[in-house]
């Protein structure tokens, strides 16, 4: 299985980026699939994940309310919509799935999702 994550890049301050993540080898129709991120000399921090069966959703506190996760059967894509961009949203993105149902208390957790896509950046100039 590989996650192939796209639409990164460089956007100022208040505006908007939309991420893809295509999944290919399987499908997660029973599992979930979401984002993480990491900036420079930080965490890696939870974003936003979404169950594919339920279209259950998760967010991080910090991304509530600007984001929205959302996913496409046909074409086995998650995508995320970011609006109202802040500098501290500057990170390496990170698509994340697992081809196991997660429990909803359980989206949130790295420990959860067995497979990672290579990173892309977003930066956001003030």
């Amino acid at each position: 299985v590989q996650l192939q994550a796209y639409g990164g890049g460089l956007v100022q301050a208040g505006g908007s980026l939309r991420l893809s993540c295509a999944a290919s080898g399987r499908t997660f129709s029973n599992g979930a699939m979401g984002w993480f991120r990491q900036a420079p000399g930080k965490e890696r921090e939870f974003v936003a994940a979404i169950r594919w069966r339920e279209r259950n959703t998760s967010y991080g506190d910090s991304v509530k309310g600007r984001f929205t996760i959302s996913r496409d059967s046909a074409e086995n894509t998650v995508y995320l919509q970011m609006n109202s961009l802040i500098p501290d949203d500057t990170a390496v993105y990170y698509c994340v799935g697992s081809t196991q149902r997660p429990i909803l208390s359980a989206m949130q957790l790295e420990r959860t999702y067995h497979i990672w896509g290579q990173g892309t950046q977003v930066t956001v100039s003030s």
